[in-house]
């Protein structure tokens, strides 16, 4: 196609916005287009922010998700590659640009004694909200908070650590979840001071073959967290979204016990994604699904097309948002990624 190609907006071709897309998406429901929304790298996005001469890759590439707040928590540089986070952890980018690798440990004993918790209402988070919300009026809007729980507690702590401490400080583990559970509530009830329209949790749990921590320590240490996190949001009457890479699909109805809506990144690399959206659609929504381990970078511009049509064409019956299956890689070649950017585009004014 030509990419100097003007789309008219798919909200003038279905006469249905961005915004309640993806909310009938979520629903379940039978959609006249598949809606989608890209995340990118920092490489991988100045190669379409070259492409397109636009710094602005959400308008470039008609996304339909508005994500809001900050799900990396601020990072504050401290020289050219070591960057600080909102819980005064330390990241090393000098090989990892987009978050990096955790230096040191803040705390290196398995206590909370001398840690004080940031501010959960740091208008960081917040302030930049109404200006978003007014440059995206089309677009659902996604409160986004990584490193929720599991995650924040590793880096806090330190992986190995964490895991060794599971089994020989529960207790600690129980006080330390709670407590980052707690700063969590109270920043999504921030956020919903805002009209947004769901709250979004970042936590790996997985690894390519099941689970990090083994279910029995998950469901005695992170479900009941979870279940108070995503009250906070299910009693608000937003939409609950979870991220976690990896072997996770047998949390699905636990999960959607306690209130998840939507479920990201979707690998099809440790997930069917054909057969999980036919069973779970109409009480789980997909967002992502495109292969970001093989067909993204070692497969053919046609290798791509061919496999987002499919998932296009899946999403046609609801419960499925298309994307990669997590941020695109810098290793992505640039006809690869405009493969499904356009193969997006085309189906949502075909």
């Amino acid at each position: 196609m030509n990419h100097d190609t003007v789309h008219p907006s798919p909200a003038a071709v279905s006469n249905v916005s961005r915004r309640e897309m993806v909310k009938a998406a979520l629903r379940g429901e039978a959609l006249p287009y598949t809606p989608w929304s890209f995340r990118f790298t920092v490489e991988a996005a100045q190669k379409l922010r070259e492409h397109y001469g636009n710094d602005d890759l959400l308008t470039a590439t008609g996304g339909h998700i508005v994500e809001l707040g900050s799900d990396v928590g601020f990072f504050e540089p401290l020289d050219r590659h070591r960057f600080r986070d909102a819980f005064g952890v330390i990241w090393d980018r000098s090989v990892e640009r987009d978050i990096g690798f955790v230096q040191g440990f803040v705390l290196p004993e398995p206590t909370l004694a001398g840690y004080t918790f940031p501010s959960p209402a740091d208008r960081r988070f917040f302030d930049p909200i109404p200006a978003r919300l007014d440059a995206y009026p089309d677009c659902f809007r996604l409160y986004c908070i990584g490193f929720s729980l599991y995650e924040r507690a590793w880096t806090l702590r330190g992986m190995e650590n964490l895991m060794i401490d599971f089994i020989e400080n529960p207790g600690f583990v129980h006080d330390l979840l709670d407590a980052i559970a707690d700063y969590n509530i109270a920043q999504v009830r921030e956020a919903l001071k805002h009209d947004i329209d769901a709250v979004y949790f970042g936590d790996d749990w997985g690894q390519q073959h099941g689970l990090i921590m083994g279910y029995a320590a998950w469901k005695e240490f992170i479900f009941p967290r979870l279940k108070r996190m995503y009250a906070a949001v299910k009693e608000a009457g937003k939409f609950q979204f979870i991220h976690s890479c990896g072997d996770v699909d047998e949390l699905f109805d636990d999960l959607i016990g306690i209130g998840v809506d939507c479920f990201n990144p979707f690998q099809p690399e440790v997930m069917d994604v054909a057969s999980l959206h036919h069973g779970y659609r109409g009480r789980l929504a997909f967002w992502g699904g495109l292969s970001t381990q093989q067909t993204l970078p070692h497969g053919s511009a046609s290798d791509v097309r061919d496999a987002s049509r499919r998932l296009l064409e899946m999403g046609r019956q609801g419960g499925y948002i298309f994307s990669p299956a997590h941020a695109v890689e810098g290793d992505v070649p640039l006809e690869n990624l405009l493969a499904f950017i356009d193969e997006a585009q085309d189906q949502a004014v075909a």
